[in-house]
């Protein structure tokens, strides 16, 4: 994939036009980045953003004490960090790669100039911070008023409307998918044990099939327990 393709696969850049495309593209690099590799840390200078290509990258906060909060998980034709960017801040958080990936970076200075150039291209990226904001209140709703049941019926639910049939592929290892949903690997565990004994799901592996989806539905708005 070359990087005008990857380009226009990005959300941030849906629906603009080739010409445009074609100079955001001269500002760009491609970079290549393995897995396990961070991509910056918190609090480093926000002196760019980036969109994924080809890979998968995981957006998290450290506490003190070690303990991870994933904040998010991005994969191809995603951009992220674009909000400190825009700000003109550090990074709230750090970026790593789950995947090896192909990233775009796109530097601060040059991008903010392409917008004052064309207004379409900042009314799209206000768009997409717009949707992050919405997505970003969801979550802070789903980590701190719902149970844990609650909050991975709501992951599923999530997961299954960006992936097609009531088959899904996690996206993440279990241990990461307990610390996006505010708990730990033990008690997810324990959870979707139940759940399948309770005839709401099937887990193989990686894979979780949604055999009961209005009762999974009931659970996730927290009018149904397990």
């Amino acid at each position: 994939m070359d990087k005008l393709e990857a380009l226009i696969r990005t959300d941030l850049f849906q629906g603009i036009d080739r010409e445009l495309a074609e100079k955001l593209v001269e500002m760009t690099s491609l970079r290549t980045v393995e897995k396990g590799e961070i991509i910056f840390h918190a609090g480093e200078p926000a002196d760019g953003f980036y969109s994924v290509a080809s890979g998968k990258v995981r957006i998290y906060r450290s506490s003190p004490s070690g303990k991870e909060q994933i904040i998010h998980v991005f994969g191809p034709g995603r951009a992220f960090a674009e909000v400190p960017m825009f700000q003109g801040a550090d990074f709230p958080a750090s970026a790593q790669a789950l995947a090896k990936c192909k990233l775009l970076y796109f530097p601060r200075q040059a991008f903010t100039r392409m917008m004052i150039q064309h207004p379409d291209l900042a009314l799209s990226t206000i768009g997409l911070l717009a949707a992050r904001l919405r997505n970003l209140v969801n979550q802070v709703s789903a980590l701190s008023l719902k149970e844990v049941p609650a909050r991975l019926a709501t992951y599923l639910l999530l997961l299954k409307s960006s992936q097609k049939g009531n088959t899904l592929e996690l996206d993440l290892p279990k241990g990461q998918i307990a610390s996006y949903l505010g708990t730990i690997q033990e008690t997810l565990s324990r959870i979707l044990k139940k759940m399948t004994e309770q005839g709401l799901l099937e887990v193989q592996g990686k894979q979780v099939t949604i055999l009961d989806e209005a009762r999974l539905e009931l659970l996730a708005e927290g009018e149904e327990q397990l």
